[in-house]
């Protein structure tokens, strides 16, 4: 039986699978992601995880055929490596990951991606209808933007295409990305920043909330807890639902897509607050065609299952359906 690996590297976790040429998953493997203190502990992580799933499958990793990596960026695809990611710590400059995991493996078939093109490679994989015209978008710790275009998918130069997080969206630039520039979506409305987005709010407004904005853990799960009837929450998500849609908009007419997939915990955790209002609103602001804007068919699985369709894909030579 040929094996085929599939990784997810995200900020907070690293995911593995292994699969089979249907890419059917006979395995898979999941842990935190460290902070460092350098991109070499972050490359130990992923292939800790790589092989836990192996095991978990009951394949030796140098039997594998091919991988396929969705991960965060920016990347340098010459090399195989991550560099200087806005979400870890500025100690974690460069992560190595293709010849790492090449040596696990033992071939020459590793195929990295930005995560959420491994996100709308795995969306149409498993789509009924494979459509050729679709944005797989992530809203979770961060925001970002899997295209597929007349049955290709946008890589960009240097894999980097898709970083619709740093659309700015705010020309004020009231908050600063993770990235240090100002004003980009992703600064407002993804996992990571909207509690510190509900703190400089509560600032201006002064209102009432039963947020304890001093706890240096608040996160978004805290903040959508207290949705429909918190008033500084309240606010604060239709705040966040005009820069969502703002962004959304803005893809529609970089990209015409028919569907729009949205997956990432934040979005897929809060429907009615995250999708749903983008339901109402894209339409009254874009000029072309309005997609159908709808969760991730794969939930949380998107990313890891797209990379597992990528290495499976391109060893037996179907482009079919990874552009």
């Amino acid at each position: 039986m040929d094996a085929y690996v599939g990784v997810d590297l995200g900020a907070t976790n690293v995911r593995a699978i292994v699969g089979d040429g249907s890419a059917t998953v006979l395995g898979e493997h999941r842990r935190p992601t460290p902070p460092g203190p350098s991109g070499i502990d972050v490359t130990e992580a992923v292939l800790d995880a790589v092989r836990g799933a192996c095991d978990d499958a009951g394949v030796e990793p140098e039997t594998v055929e091919a991988a396929g990596i969705g991960s965060f960026g920016p990347f340098d695809l010459a090399e195989g490596t991550v560099v200087d990611p806005a979400n870890l710590p500025d100690s974690v400059d460069v992560i190595p990951l293709t010849g790492p995991v090449e040596q696990l493996i033992d071939a020459e078939r590793v195929y990295v991606h930005n995560d959420t093109t491994a996100g709308v490679i795995g969306e149409r994989f498993h789509s009924e209808r494979n459509p050729d015209d679709m944005v797989y978008l992530t809203i979770s710790s961060g925001i970002g933007a899997g295209v597929c275009v007349d049955g290709e998918i946008l890589d960009g130069w240097d894999g980097n295409a898709g970083e619709v997080g740093h659309y700015t969206v705010d020309p004020t630039g009231a908050r600063i990305c993770g990235c240090g520039r100002p004003g980009h979506w992703e600064a407002y409305c993804s996992g990571n920043n909207l509690p510190g987005y509900v703190r400089d709010l509560a600032a201006e407004t002064n209102l009432e909330t039963a947020l304890d904005l001093d706890d240096p853990t608040l996160d978004g799960a805290d903040v959508f807890a207290l949705a429909d009837g918190d008033p500084l929450v309240d606010h604060a998500l239709e705040r966040m639902n005009t820069w969502n849609a703002l962004g959304v908009a803005d893809v529609v007419h970089s990209y015409a897509p028919l569907v729009i997939r949205i997956g990432g915990a934040v979005a897929l955790n809060n429907e009615a607050w995250v999708i749903d209002p983008l339901r109402e609103r894209v339409p009254e602001m874009v000029i072309s065609n309005v997609p159908e804007i709808e969760p991730a068919i794969l939930g949380e699985e998107a990313v890891v299952k797209g990379a597992l369709a990528s290495a499976v894909s391109a060893r037996t030579g179907d482009r079919r359906r990874t552009g």
